[in-house]
Order: structure tokens, then sequence, then C-alpha cells
């Protein structure tokens, strides 16, 4: 079934945007959707997340390249970092002569969803008012010194960060598909008997690359996510965490 809701049509539509036009964002379109993206919603109201707006370009010069020379940070409209934030908490509750304690792996874990959340919330809202973005992990590859140069506290970590900005072409491509529902949705009880549906599902993304790569790239989704997941994956996240006061009980 195909749905004619507006918002279900949103969801559907998004692609990563990493070409981005002359046109700024203006000032009040993006306050307005950072602050309304902020009624996602948030565990037990503790809202254990910032963003910084990076407006620097110097800055932004030094982060494109130690995220992995990703140079639409250099050009897009707007590029956000969200944080992890346990020290706002933590500076609160002295006020009470609480000392709070901010290792734990569940506050960890309960900053990161928050955060999270909170920027699915702004891509969907940026989305709605023909605004393209896309998201960095790639901030994650030098950690520490991103850190230094945006002057984070212990208790605090950048998860990603997020390029918006109105894209330089129409970015209606063919949507790359994900999982069929019956792979991820179980019932009851996890099971893991999906290979006819991963065959199937293989030979649609197979045939997606090679349209979009005039025939350059012929992968099927089971053998770039096993590549993918191959080996070490930023294997200094967790020293940096601990380094942070996260995670480390």
């Amino acid at each position: 079934m195909n749905s004619d809701n507006e918002i279900i049509k949103l969801i559907e539509s998004h692609r990563s945007v990493r070409k981005f036009s002359d046109r700024k964002v203006e000032e009040g379109i993006l306050r307005e959707i950072l602050s309304k993206s902020q009624y996602a919603s948030t565990s037990s109201f503790l809202q254990l997340y910032s963003v910084i707006r990076v407006k620097n370009s110097d800055n932004r010069k030094k982060i494109a390249y130690l995220a992995g020379e990703q140079e639409y940070i250099e050009s897009a409209s707007e590029f956000l970092i969200y944080l992890a934030d346990l020290n706002r908490i933590e500076k609160i509750a002295l006020n009470y002569d609480i000392k709070v304690e901010t290792g734990y792996a569940e506050s960890f874990i309960t900053a990161t969803v928050d955060a999270s959340l909170y920027a699915q919330n702004v891509i969907l809202a940026a989305e709605s008012l023909g605004i393209g973005g896309v998201f960095i992990g790639g901030i994650r590859n030098n950690p520490s010194e991103i850190s230094k140069l945006l002057k984070l506290p212990k208790s605090v970590y950048p998860i990603f960060g997020m390029c918006l900005g109105y894209p330089e072409n129409d970015i209606r491509q063919e949507k790359k598909l994900r999982l069929p529902l019956d792979i991820i949705l179980k019932e009851d009880y996890y099971s893991n008997h999906d290979q006819e549906l991963l065959s199937e599902y293989d030979e649609k993304i197979k045939k997606y690359y090679v349209k979009r790569t005039n025939g350059k790239v012929e992968d099927t989704w089971t053998e770039q996510v096993s590549k993918r997941m191959d080996g070490e994956n930023r294997p200094h996240m967790k020293e940096y965490i601990e380094n942070q006061g996260l995670n480390n009980k």
C-alpha cells in the first residue's frame, strides 16, 4: 500500500546530500528547525545532548580533514556537531549538593540515544523545508583532536556531524532500498532465517549500484557490509570515551 500521508512520504524520500548550492539557510529557519526538533523523545526528560554550530571557516576546514577529507563540511551552509552531554547535568546537580556519577554505561547510552533522536528530528524538519543534509560519522576518526578544537569538557563526546544546505541539484534520484521489513521485524522471539529474502535484496541493491555508477560498482549489500565490518573499526573510541569519563562503569 502506498501511503498519501505527507510525513510518511517525507521519511521515505530521504536522500543524503553532499553537493550544496551557494544559497544559505536563513538564520530564522535554522533556529526554527533546531528548536522545534527538541520535541524529540528524551529519556526521563533529561535532555542529555547539545549541538555545536561550527561557523568558523578554519575550524570547518580542520574538521573536514580530520573527518576523512570530506570537503562538503566546508561547502555546506551549516555544519552541526551533535554531542552526548552529561556535563550539563553534572553542573546542575551541584546546585542541589548532588554529585552525579556519569561514568555508567547506562548514562552513556541514554545520552547517545537522546542526541540521536534529536538529530533525526533535525534532518526530517530540514528536509520538509527543501533543505538537504548528510550525517558525518567521520568525526569519530579523530575524536580527541576534534574535542580539543571544540573545547569539549569531560562527560561530553561528539557522536556525529551533520551538513545542512540547499541541494545543488534536484536530488530525486532512485532511492536506495532498505532491508525488507520481514528481515528486521521479528515476532515474539529472535530469529535469523532470512537467506532467501537477503538474496532477493542483494540482487536489488546490486542493480541499484550498477545503474548509479554505470557499472563501476556491482557489490551486493551482504558483500558491502561484510567488507565494511571486517577488521578494526575505530578501535581508539573505547579509550577516548573512557578518557572523557564516560562508559567506564
